[in-house]
């Protein structure tokens, strides 16, 4: 007996739809990765259907429907559960075509045979079925219940990623497959069968041919999964990483001071930092982590012979960086908040080394930073990776939640109306003054509006 390891909405929607289904006179499964997921013991989120009904029959039996892919043979059925809508993606059983664009079959021929369906999945592990007919209360199944017909239990059992039938054929209609077959494997805790690996390996330029976009999307998905250095060394074994993200591949071999990375080059350090990514992280701060050292490579400066003592260095590293984020956030088609988070966590990776020596004004301009604490969550990463010295980043964070938002947000005694007020034209001075007025303010020597212009005279000379 198997124990299903949810009864949510969702679970319960897919149950009623194909209950539904069957009482019409057409076959219908659980398909894919929640029937993986169940014989894994994990907990499946999303419940996908297989059924022998057309898309036309499967419209017909249900109220709510979008034909988010009728041509394909798929239609996402929506309902109600309790208090919570559900969408269920329901397919017909079919036979794929030639895939013409790598990425999407040319036609597709309907047909009622699960099996016929189940060759043209990507892997084994997810080319299983479940009969739902078989669930008895409480939400158990009977080990019967599971249809395999290509081998999908075994691979399980034996912790292998591998494709249906040839993998070069697999990989060649679908390239993102590739990319899917690492991510699965790194989640799961999988090895890669030889043949597809090596099909991956031989494949891997093409995935050039994948929309920036749906490369992005499957990279985050690693990154954001709780096994991000898993993929990430899976990537570069199979030779993807190298055509995604050449920039990251160049961070091998590259130095770095012993005394401040006693772990090694650059790629072992961002290896070692995507190790602390938990299931669930937010994905800025994932790319953030992956490429905070990006621009390192570019700017590394061996010891100069000539001075006793002297270090390898990075002069201009973070400018570098920012420049090489900037570039591969635009080649992937991030969204302007996703890449501003992003650079800003590049941008200022490095001021926590001054954080002790501050001026208050600089410290608190700091601190209220957009989501500080994923520049905090950054700073203890870098920090955990290389020296494990958490000095500056407990100060940083004692500062930061102790600190009052109005002491470092303050409502500031002098405006641009102030300024106008007082007699001053607006024009190129105008950010300079009102920035002198706000440090003032921040470090304490000021406390009125009277005494911001007074200063500002002091330093600006009188209004014309």
């Amino acid at each position: 007996m198997i124990l299903l390891l949810t009864d949510g909405p969702a679970f319960r929607a897919a149950r009623h739809i194909a209950a539904t289904l069957r009482a019409a006179g057409h076959d219908a499964y659980f398909a894919g990765g929640c029937v993986r997921d169940l014989l894994l013991e994990h907990t499946a989120k999303d419940f996908d259907i297989a059924t022998s009904a057309t898309p036309d029959q499967i419209v017909a039996l249900f109220p709510r429907t979008q034909q988010v892919g009728a041509h394909f043979g798929v239609i996402l059925v929506l309902q109600d559960v309790g208090s919570e809508d559900t969408a269920t993606e329901v397919a017909t059983f079919r036979h794929d075509g030639a895939y013409l664009d790598g990425r999407r079959p040319d036609a597709v021929r309907f047909t009622t045979d699960p099996c016929e369906d189940v060759q043209r999945r990507d892997f084994r592990i997810n080319g299983l079925l479940l009969d739902p007919a078989q669930i008895i209360d409480p939400p158990a199944v009977d080990d019967n219940a599971i249809l395999d017909f290509v081998g999908g239990r075994a691979d399980l059992n034996d912790r292998i990623v591998r494709t249906i039938g040839s993998p070069e054929l697999r990989f060649s209609e679908d390239k993102l497959r590739m990319l899917r077959g690492v991510r699965f494997a790194a989640r799961l805790g999988f090895s890669i069968h030889p043949e597809t690996l090596t099909a991956i390996q031989h494949l891997a330029p093409e995935i050039a041919q994948v929309s920036c976009e749906r490369v992005r999307d499957e990279l985050t998905r690693m990154l954001t999964e709780g096994h991000a250095r898993q993929a990430f060394g899976l990537l570069d074994q199979s030779g993807l990483l190298v055509q995604v993200l050449p920039e990251i591949t160049r961070m091998k071999g590259v130095q770095q001071p012993p005394e401040y990375h006693p772990e090694g080059d650059v790629f072992v350090h961002t290896m070692m930092l995507l190790e602390q990514l938990p299931r669930g992280a937010s994905a800025t701060l994932a790319w953030g982590m992956l490429l905070h050292d990006v621009g390192k490579p570019a700017t590394f400066q061996p010891p100069n012979p000539r001075k006793p003592g002297d270090r390898i260095r990075f002069n201009g590293h973070v400018e570098a960086g920012i420049r090489i984020a900037e570039e591969i956030l635009r080649r992937l088609r991030f969204s302007g908040d996703d890449s501003a988070q992003i650079i800003a966590l590049v941008r200022h990776h490095m001021q926590f080394g001054d954080v002790k020596l501050m001026k208050q004004s600089t410290l608190k301009r700091f601190l209220r930073l957009p989501q500080f604490e994923k520049h905090l969550a950054l700073h203890r990463a870098d920090c955990l990776s290389s020296h494990a010295d958490l000095s500056l980043y407990d100060f940083a964070k004692s500062a930061y939640e102790t600190a009052e938002p109005e002491v470092i947000r303050p409502t500031l005694f002098v405006t641009g109306r102030d300024l106008i007020a007082a007699g001053y034209k607006p024009g190129q001075r105008f950010k300079a003054m009102l920035e002198a007025a706000e440090d003032a303010q921040l470090e304490g020597s000021i406390s009125s509006t009277q005494d911001g212009l007074q200063l500002i005279l002091q330093h600006f000379g009188p209004s014309c």
